[in-house]
């Protein structure tokens, strides 16, 4: 999230696309309401669904689930045709103007850009490079006319989107587009800004993380990065979904995006060379102090164990060929190629598609471990497998603490993080993570060391510095996090900046050659030696902008707004009073305002403020995305339609997917509609269900059907209806509508069936699971699942 819920209010036009936050953030939403009362912000919706944003916006287009990149491309090439973009910010701040090798092109009959592989299925992206000069530097072409820069590239590739194509492939009537592109294009304004506000209605696709991209591209075209009121925000579906991700829960990074060493980096030197960018314009390139992130994890990992003479204990971390992520995790276990999983409140059958496979696969580990409060589908998961009599699987369920039985920091949208207290202590046996992760660790070494044991190394030596090691407490966890010295630190000059043992103040601090040890880079400064900032709870607002910078502690640096050197113009003056943020000081030669500036304070307005990019620029044109530098309309892995712009290549053509036995897929002669999945708000995810509370208001598995096609069917309110796809099938009462009318797209008819996804076997209020019949295809940058577009039909089981 670039900028954050408060900074919602100062927004003159909030576009919600790609989440339905009235309904999944009801608290956050306020501020989007402020904007509007305060400023009179419009606040456009466009969903597949008139949902409960639809209900409070000014604006609702409904849009084919999948056809989201036609749309945004549509809205680029409005902004660059009608002359919309603001052209100091994209010459300066973005590279539109670096000049592209000749060795990139695109192919508009086939859809690929050069350097595709059938047989692998994947892209040479060093075809996509930008023209070096002899000092490495890119080449540019200031007046955005050369045929190769960016912007000419940009502006030919999205020329195709022409309104009439946008409503072939969306839905969306030309005049309804129209009226719609106007009001976006015109915070292009210095003294207007939008704010786009998204969650896994964007995340679920194919192509998500490129419809994430096109809305970048939108942004910094517009000059709406960095400023207040603007931005592209995702919005956490999970207070601590963002600390999960910073933390590195998934596994594809170390904590603060660091990477995990591969094969070919034997040696520290070989993976920080690996992962240090060299600057190709002026920039701070602060992804160059990636030595110092990294060391210091490594010190605070192993202590007096990881030396220079070792390579600050490097060789403890495995070197891996690739990184594992979900989809493929969930794969090798339905291939028998995994003994065991332990899962810490993740319910896999209710949050993955495929319940059928993945059952299957649970079913060939020799145990898994499920930690949770409640008895939940995965734990259960031999119910769903098509013969529960040969599970051989060992379960053992350990039920936990919920959130308000243990002490801890969350890390919300907008990057906050803020210190919560354990409300009560948990019932039973139920335990929280640090007294299973305090047992764990000491059990473990226990056994290493009576019993021996290959490479014992990692574990025997790992820093466990905590008064109870048996259970450590949040703020001992948060403290390692922030970082300490480990020898006094000094300045340039040779003062001592920080004592030995002290906490440091922040990551501008942290050395590469072991004095400092710190957890997690991107938090550092939440918990100096002066206390837990955390824990801060002062509502004060000087700015009257919502920059509340004394109220917790926003990572990095307790920054509000990141990239916010760019809320002044090149010379660093301010684009508008209206939106004054940050300013270089002339006088005083250095940058203030109501934040903490996004650069170095005394370094002139002639760089960058893209600081964590070697361009120092945003990038239009991404060469780093698997799948191309430009975000390209591809229709969903299953589509009811062709894909009009080309139709040899449908789909993007470097999606996960897979071919065992259970990954079927459908074509629209047997299942002729369209399906997405949701949430309601009475739910939360998919754990209140086991509670009494709001979710039995909502206590039956629905199906939400356009009134044409249940009058079609036969079908009546409260009929029971089955929605079958490839992968089986899930039962629900029918629900007819009129939130979701049947679209014309390319002159075919098209439905879609809404399918909210909390219900499960378990619990207090029970229903079948939507991922009964979600499909098995992946997003090829992010690995996430594709819900939100896909073939089903619909059948009634009985009145």
């Amino acid at each position: 999230m670039t900028n954050g819920w408060n900074d919602i209010k100062n927004a003159d036009l909030v576009l919600v696309m790609g989440g339905n936050p009235a309904e999944n953030h009801p608290c956050g939403f306020k501020w989007a309401i402020k904007a509007r009362q305060e400023r009179g912000a419009k606040i456009i919706c466009v969903d597949p669904r008139f949902n409960r944003t639809a209900a409070v916006s000014d604006i609702f287009l409904q849009i084919r689930p999948g056809s989201d990149l036609a749309f945004m491309g549509g809205l680029i090439n409005y902004v660059i045709q009608n002359k919309k973009y603001n052209e100091e910010y994209i010459k300066h701040f973005t590279n539109a103007p670096y000049i592209v090798k000749d060795t990139y092109s695109f192919d508009p009959a086939t859809g690929l850009f050069s350097g595709y592989d059938p047989e692998k299925r994947k892209y040479d992206q060093s075809l996509w490079g930008y023209e070096l000069d002899e000092k490495g530097m890119a080449k540019k072409d200031m007046t955005l006319t050369h045929p190769r820069c960016v912007f000419q590239l940009m502006k030919e590739f999205y020329s195709r989107y022409t309104p009439e194509v946008v409503e072939k492939l969306t839905g969306i009537p030309k005049e309804k587009f129209l009226e719609v592109a106007k009001l976006i294009a015109e915070t292009g304004a210095p003294d207007k800004s939008m704010t786009h506000l998204y969650a896994l209605g964007w995340t679920h696709h194919s192509f998500g993380v490129q419809l994430i991209g096109s809305m970048a591209i939108l942004q910094l075209l517009l000059g709406n990065i960095g400023v207040p009121g603007g931005g592209v925000n995702a919005l956490r579906g999970h207070s601590n979904v963002q600390g999960m991700t910073d933390l590195a829960g998934e596994g594809r990074f170390l904590p603060g995006y660091l990477k995990p060493p591969k094969a070919s980096e034997q040696t520290l030197k070989d993976h920080i060379d690996a992962n240090t960018p060299k600057a190709v314009d002026l920039s701070m390139n602060y992804w160059s102090n990636y030595g110092k992130f990294y060391v210091s994890l490594l010190k605070a990992w192993f202590g007096n164990a990881a030396t220079p003479e070792n390579e600050f204990a490097y060789h403890y971390l495995p070197k891996i060929d690739k990184v594992i992520a979900m989809d493929e995790i969930l794969d090798r276990m339905y291939r028998g190629k995994m003994e065991g999983m332990v899962s810490i409140g993740m319910n896999i059958l209710a949050s993955n598609p495929n319940v059928k496979k993945i059952s299957e696969g649970l079913a060939k580990l020799k145990w898994l471990v499920v930690m949770d409060p409640f008895e939940t589908e995965m734990a259960n998961f031999w119910k769903y497998v098509q013969d529960p009599s040969k599970v051989q699987t060992e379960v053992f369920l350990l039920p936990s603490a919920i959130f308000a039985e243990k002490e801890g920091s969350y890390t919300n949208s907008g990057r906050v993080i803020k210190w919560k207290y354990k409300a009560a202590e948990p019932p039973g046996d139920a335990k929280d993570e640090f007294w299973v992760a305090g047992q764990l660790w000491n059990r473990i070494k226990s056994l290493y060391q009576k019993e021996g044991g290959k490479f014992p190394d990692p574990i025997l030596n790992l820093t466990w510095n905590f008064k109870n090691p048996y259970y450590p407490t949040a703020e001992e966890v948060l403290h390692e996090m922030n970082g300490y010295a480990l020898a006094d630190i000094t300045d340039e000059k040779g003062n001592v900046v920080v004592k030995k043992g002290e906490r440091v103040p922040g990551f501008a601090v942290l050395k590469d050659d072991g004095t400092t040890a710190c957890g997690m880079w991107l938090y550092s400064g939440v918990f100096p030696q002066s206390g837990n900032r955390a824990k801060s709870t002062d509502l004060s607002d000087p700015s009257g902008l919502g920059v509340y910078a004394g109220y917790g502690y926003s990572w990095p640096a307790n920054r509000r707004i990141l990239y916010n050197r760019a809320s002044a113009d090149p010379s660093g003056k301010p684009w508008s009073p209206k939106k004054k943020y940050i300013w270089w000081n002339e006088a005083e030669g250095k940058w203030v305002g109501h934040d903490v500036p996004d650069i170095k304070p005394d370094l002139t307005p002639d760089y960058g403020p893209f600081i964590m990019l070697p361009e120092g620029r945003g990038r239009l044109f991404a060469a780093q995305l698997v799948d191309g530098p430009f975000p390209e309309h591809y229709e969903p892995f299953e589509s009811p339609v062709e894909n009009i712009l080309h139709p040899k290549t449908p789909h993007n053509p470097v999606v996960k997917v897979y071919k065992s036995d259970l990954d079927l897929l459908g074509t629209p002669d047997k299942f002729p509609y369209v399906a997405t999945t949701y949430r309601v708000v009475e739910h939360f995810h998919y754990w209140t269900k086991h509670i009494y509370g709001t979710s039995a208001l909502v206590p039956k598995m629905f199906i939400e059907l356009p009134e044409e096609l249940a009058k079609e069917l036969g079908i009546k309110a409260g009929d029971i209806v089955r929605v079958s796809t490839a992968r089986g099938s899930a039962e629900g009462y029918a629900l007819p509508t009129k939130r979701i009318k049947p679209l014309v797209i390319n002159g075919k008819k098209v439905y879609t069936v809404g399918i909210p996804i909390h219900w499960g076997n378990e619990g207090v209020v029970k229903g079948a699971l939507a991922n009964m019949i979600t499909p098995f295809v992946w997003d090829p940058n992010s690995q996430t699942p594709e819900f939100k577009g896909f073939l089903c039909k619909v059948e009634k089981v009985k009145a």
